[in-house]
């Protein structure tokens, strides 16, 4: 089954920066904004790769309560 098409509105200041990051003149808004939402998927599991790392470290400086580690965490 062929993806479905609508439209949608946007303000022309986003339409302006659509095209200030087109890698190529003939790519797509379409191929545009799936690369931006790849691009914050990636940043997503980045931020939470290191959250995860960063929440490991502090339970073990601070499980017992000593919190003088914090400047090497």
């Amino acid at each position: 089954m062929e993806d479905e098409i609508t439209t949608i509105q946007l303000k022309k200041s986003v339409v302006n920066a659509l095209k200030e990051i087109k890698k190529y003149p003939r790519e797509t808004y379409n191929e545009i904004i799936l690369d931006l939402i790849n691009d914050a998927r990636e940043t997503h599991e980045l931020n939470t790769f290191v959250q995860k790392a960063q929440e490991s470290k502090m339970k073990e400086l601070w499980e017992d309560g000593d919190y003088s580690g914090w400047e090497n965490a």
